[in-house]
This record gives C-alpha cells, structure tokens and sequence, in this order.
C-alpha cells in the first residue's frame, strides 16, 4: 500500500507568527499533536503538543509572547505519496516519530501519516513495532 492510500488529507497549516494560544486552541478543537508550518508556501517546520510543551512551558519562558517559531521542529522528516507505507514506518522508527508529512510529486504536503494511520492499514505485527520504536525513551 503506498502512503497516499493511507494518510488523512486535508492537513491544516499554520504560519510562523501563530502564538501559542492560538496553537493550543486549534490542537484542541482539531483533536490533533501537530501543526506544520508553512511561509512562502513551503513547509519549514513542526509544532506538536510536545514542542509546546518542552520548549515553551517547561523552560519557564513568558509564554504569551512565543509564537510557532520559537518552538517548532524544523529539521523537517517527510515521505512522498508514492512510496509504500512499509518505507514510511521504517523511517518513522528510525527518526521516532509518530507523525509524517506526505509531500507529493509537486512537493506539495497533501497529508500527514500518523501512527493511528499505520494502525489502520497494516499488521498488528508492523504497527505494533513501530508504536514500541517510537514509545521508547529517546537519547
């Protein structure tokens, strides 16, 4: 199965200048762990809860004044629709992560590919191994 055939479209974006309040509200309302983010129409980083989190309030910084920018992931970790899910969990394992943007032949982000996705499309077996890889504690 290629990723495209298992992703959830229709991913929202958000821009750099996006505070925190504003993240937190959309994680909420959205029921989602992650945000990409988007300037110049390009993909240039990753807000998750945990960004949020460890990088804003577990520092003790002023947290109305932070915006996506200043927490964001921005080595940014992809896949392309074309490639089979199996490569994508490999990657997923080997960069812990639980959330992948799908990025298509027009280097669009059309989706994202999360764990719960894997889930949902391969075997027990597979997405068992993926949640122990990216559940582990990381260095």
């Amino acid at each position: 199965m290629r990723t495209e055939e298992a992703m959830h479209p229709g991913v929202r974006w958000i821009g750099p200048d996006t505070d925190l309040r504003t993240i937190a509200r959309i994680m909420k309302e959205e029921d989602i762990g992650a945000l990409p983010v988007g300037e110049n129409d390009r993909l240039i980083g990753m807000v998750t809860d945990r960004d949020v989190t460890l990088r804003a309030f577990a520092n003790g910084d002023d947290v109305s004044s932070l915006t996506a920018r200043d927490v964001m992931t921005k080595e940014i970790v992809y896949c392309r629709t074309s490639e089979s899910v199996e490569d994508a969990i490999h990657l997923m394992e080997s960069k812990k992560i639980r959330r992948l943007p799908v990025i298509n032949d027009d280097k669009r982000m059309v989706g994202m590919l999360s764990l719960g996705d894997v889930s949902h499309c391969t075997s027990q077996e597979l997405a068992g191994e993926l949640a122990k890889a990216v559940s582990g504690h990381h260095a």
